[in-house]
């Protein structure tokens, strides 16, 4: 996880998980229309994960 997609999850969340896969994004863009918070501990969660 870099610096770059830390602040990107944190500014808008689906574009920091884009390179995690189609499934990842749509996720990610649900839970950020429910709320930001949901989307950015969303995404910081995927980005978290090791491959």
């Amino acid at each position: 996880m870099s610096c770059l997609q830390v602040l990107l999850a944190i500014i808008f969340p689906p574009l920091a998980v884009v390179d995690r896969g189609c499934g990842s994004v749509l996720i990610v863009f649900l839970l950020t229309l429910c709320g930001w918070i949901p989307g950015v501990i969303g995404a910081l969660i995927i980005l978290n994960k090791n491959e």
